[in-house]
């Protein structure tokens, strides 16, 4: 059963709705072996290997948390080691002015690393998955609001260079999808 949105303005995308987590897996296997570049699965919960499945690589996120830890490591080090050695020295119990002191500055050096690797968690997966977005066209399909409870879906873009309306809903039809939608954007 398929079912056709009309409008004038470009679409979205098509929503596919499978009948299972193991036909969405295999399907997702036949988009990305078909070349498809812009497109996402929606589930209720988390499917294994699915990632595999799409043809994802490796995030960048990891490397911006690293780089966020060595800021917030460097910092602290700096901050302390500058303040306590340098510009005020304080001597308490005999404890030295220079280098050897470091393991006293191992508390605070320890919590700005985390502190700097949260804050560059959470703004760079802001920044990665483009939030803040208020509403998002997937929000109007009748198909997609049933992802979250018992529906597999799968969203091919319009802004994928091999979409065409027609020839994607085909396809998807051809690989398992029980319904197609066409989402205005």
């Amino acid at each position: 059963m398929s079912t056709t949105a009309t409008s004038t303005k470009q679409p979205f995308g098509i929503v596919a709705e499978f009948d299972s987590a193991s036909d969405l897996y295999h399907a997702a296997e036949k988009v990305r072996d078909a070349g498809f570049k812009r497109w996402d699965v929606h589930t209720p919960f988390p499917i294994h290997g699915m990632d595999q499945a799409m043809g994802m690589k490796k995030s960048w996120l990891s490397a911006v948390v690293l780089c966020g830890g060595v800021t917030g490591f460097v910092t602290a080090l700096i901050l302390q080691f500058f303040t306590q050695v340098n510009l005020y020295p304080t001597i308490v119990q005999g404890k030295p002015t220079n280098l050897n002191t470091v393991p006293a500055f191992f508390p605070v050096t320890f919590e700005l690393t985390i502190l700097f690797s949260a804050f560059s968690v959470l703004f760079g997966l802001l920044i990665f998955i483009l939030l803040p977005r208020w509403n998002h066209p997937l929000f109007e399909s009748s198909l997609f609001k049933k992802f979250s409870d018992d529906g597999f879906m799968l969203v091919i873009e319009s802004k994928d260079p091999k979409f065409r309306a027609e020839n994607t809903q085909e396809f998807l039809e051809s690989i398992g999808a029980k319904t197609t939608e066409v989402v205005d954007g």
